[in-house]
């Protein structure tokens, strides 16, 4: 493993700041990933974030300023997004995960912590949450489904998805953002280029193909069953991304999942963070 920090001049603001926040870059598996830690008093278990398609961690800023002080948030970018490096051979879900596991050990979690995946996201939770379920105390699903075997969005969503223009430009963002996400997006399609710009960094574009391709092909629905931690399936009712139905598919597939809906879109938990987070910690925080 190495630690390396990131450049004191970076815009995006790589170093510790106040509210014991730090962001470096870390290498496991020969993977180098590039983690942000917010961190908490220990009195309750880590919270560890795992992103949607093509975002730097920047993008989950407002949900980690809406979860209480006390708990720990680990966020990280997936290989050649955000400020980690393009990595030189593509990877799948199934050899992603060990990696993570790898990063908690190197960040001195090796105790279990509870789990968030949004979008994309979700998938390597629900991978995580089977290939290491003694690392994984608590699941959290947001904006996610069961990836090739789901309920699909509209062909002309799906379109939108398979390259990462959005993320590059935000004109482009906010002139799709009303069919893409849904929600308070729709009133205010501004929105949704602020959440995907604002102060975020861009990998290669090859990243995020390689994050696309990760996932293809891929489904939980034949292992939902297999998912024994306490989870939480989040959604909302104006997803064109991910129609709410596979969400109410992971509820009942899940064995000790339950289902929280809410009035929003795809981007909820990031736009709506003060309303969502607040959800999400009773749930982490109640009985077993």
């Amino acid at each position: 493993m190495s630690s390396t920090s990131d450049p004191a001049g970076d815009p995006a603001g790589d170093r510790t700041r106040a509210g014991a926040e730090s962001v470096r870059s870390l290498t496991v598996g020969g993977r180098t990933l590039r983690v942000a830690v917010r961190r908490g008093d220990g009195s309750v278990p880590p919270l560890l974030l795992m992103n949607g398609i093509g975002a730097s961690l920047e993008v989950l800023q407002p949900f980690v300023d809406a979860v209480h002080p006390r708990r720990t948030v680990i966020r990280f970018d997936v290989p050649g997004v955000g400020g980690s490096p393009r990595p030189v051979v593509p990877y799948v879900l199934a050899t992603l995960t060990p990696v993570v596991a790898g990063l908690l050990h190197e960040l001195g979690h090796d105790e279990p912590v509870d789990v968030l995946g949004l979008s994309w996201g979700g998938g390597l939770a629900q991978h995580f949450a089977v290939q290491h379920r003694r690392r994984c105390r608590r699941l959290v699903l947001a904006a996610t489904g069961t990836g090739s075997l789901m309920v699909p969005a509209h062909p002309r969503v799906l379109a939108h998805m398979l390259t990462p223009r959005r993320h590059r430009d935000p004109r482009y963002a906010e002139e799709v953002a009303a069919m893409l996400y849904g929600g308070t997006v729709r009133s205010d399609p501004g929105m949704a280029a602020r959440v995907l710009h604002s102060a975020s960094r861009l990998g290669p574009r090859r990243g995020y193909y390689y994050q696309l391709a990760a996932s293809a092909g891929w489904s939980s629905l034949p292992f939902l069953s297999l998912i024994r931690q306490p989870t939480l399936v989040v959604a909302g009712d104006d997803d064109p991304i991910i129609p709410t139905v596979n969400a109410r598919i992971l509820a009942r597939g899940i064995p000790r999942a339950r289902l929280h809906l809410h009035h929003g879109g795809h981007l909820a938990l990031v736009t709506e963070a003060r309303e969502l987070a607040p959800v999400v910690e009773d749930f982490l925080d109640g009985p077993a």
